[in-house]
């Protein structure tokens, strides 16, 4: 299953994760998000969200390791991908009929969101 990861760009943004290459995604606090982080598996699909001011999906990443030892903090180590083509906002996910009942638009404070096969790619193929 895929999964769309938000991000504050002022503190972790797609460019540190390509800087980094891969990294421990932390700092996930909602139990929703964390049940959604502890049933990710190794090779899954990731897009990163920048949320604040730009409110985009930017760029894809993979799930290369998930320590679930700790239920309250799982350790999901994902590796930077391709930056998208062409960042897609929320204006154009919210006017996307895939995204009507997604998490994404329903729950905007959601961390981690889950998303469909077409959902992910609707983001990544734009």
């Amino acid at each position: 299953m895929p999964y769309l990861l938000k991000t504050e760009p002022t503190v972790y943004s797609f460019a540190d994760l390509q800087r980094d290459d891969t990294t421990i995604w932390d700092g996930v606090a909602n139990p929703v998000a964390l049940k959604h982080l502890r049933s990710m598996k190794p090779g899954e699909h990731l897009v990163i969200y920048h949320t604040g001011d730009e409110k985009s999906a930017v760029g894809a990443a993979t799930v290369v390791s998930v320590d679930t030892s700790d239920e309250k903090n799982p350790q999901v180590r994902i590796k930077v991908g391709k930056p998208l083509a062409k960042p897609v906002t929320l204006a154009e996910v919210k006017a996307n009929k895939l995204f009507a009942d997604s998490p994404l638009v329903r729950q905007g404070r959601l961390s981690v969101v889950p998303l469909t096969d077409a959902q992910h790619k609707f983001l990544i193929s734009r």
